[in-house]
């Protein structure tokens, strides 16, 4: 089993929400000789310039007629009319990721070269760095624990918040952040302005649809789905009323009262 590192370029390609939707991408295979359960990283050239997803091959050698039509999320249509051709492989992904350890800079402490241009094989040194950043459990906890009220006569028992993938996402989050900013849309808190460096780049990201009238065929929207809310009114938007979650517009007026 090899590791590889290939490029992508967000300015052609919706990547982000291709894996959020299907979990896989047909790409284009070229020259290099991917083999099954290799494991790729995918770099984002500028300007995120940053590795963000893990991926294993699961197919290789796929005709076009055999993979999957992503042509909604081609942003440059005449990029997409130009890849028809030629074989693919698919990458399934693994884990994405959103922390600056993975950015260019970093990754050339550890052992890359340079900006990866075309695909690149791992060597030992970077391998075992990128191993460590994407099984360290370093990243930002965005989801805070309840405790359920029926079991509170129990010490330490506690009952987490049901929150779906799009929430769990770091990129769903980093894109969420990116149109709305990140103060709390309910109280609109700011962490770096509160608690200054420590609270940098915090906020929790809500889905404003329930997890229970989310079907298997719905696409987020990022930018209207999404919002960054600070912990406590996170949790004030999964507890219930008459079993109803309040939405944001309701905790609002809730809190201005």
């Amino acid at each position: 089993m090899a590791e590889w590192i290939i490029s992508a370029n967000g300015e052609m390609y919706d990547h982000s929400s291709s894996f959020e939707h299907f979990g896989f991408i047909d790409w284009r295979q070229g020259k290099t000789k991917y083999e099954i359960n290799d494991i790729i990283y995918i770099y984002c050239t500028s300007p995120i310039s940053s590795i963000r997803y893990k991926c294993i091959v699961e197919k290789k050698d796929l005709l076009f007629s055999e993979t999957r039509d992503d042509k909604e999320y081609w942003k440059k249509i005449e990029e997409y009319d130009r890849f028809i051709g030629g074989t693919f492989f698919r990458l399934k992904l693994i884990s994405q990721i959103n922390n600056e350890k993975l950015n260019l800079s970093s990754l050339k402490n550890n052992g890359l070269n340079a900006a990866p241009q075309g695909p690149i094989k791992v060597k030992d040194q970077l391998s075992e760095y990128l191993k460590k950043v994407f099984t360290d459990d370093n990243q930002i906890d965005f989801f805070p624990d309840l405790i359920d009220d029926k079991f509170t006569e129990f010490e330490g028992l506690k009952k987490q918040i049901i929150v779906n993938k799009y929430e769990r996402s770091s990129l769903a989050r980093a894109k969420c952040i990116e149109y709305h900013g990140l103060n709390c849309m309910v109280c609109e808190m700011n962490f770096f302005e509160t608690y200054g460096e420590l609270g940098k780049g915090f906020i929790h990201i809500h889905h404003k649809i329930p997890l229970s009238q989310i079907k298997n065929e719905y696409k987020v929207d990022f930018k209207e789905d999404l919002i960054p809310v600070c912990p406590n009114c996170h949790a004030m938007l999964h507890r219930k009323i008459n079993g109803k979650e309040p939405t944001i517009d309701e905790l609002q007026k809730m809190l201005k009262k």
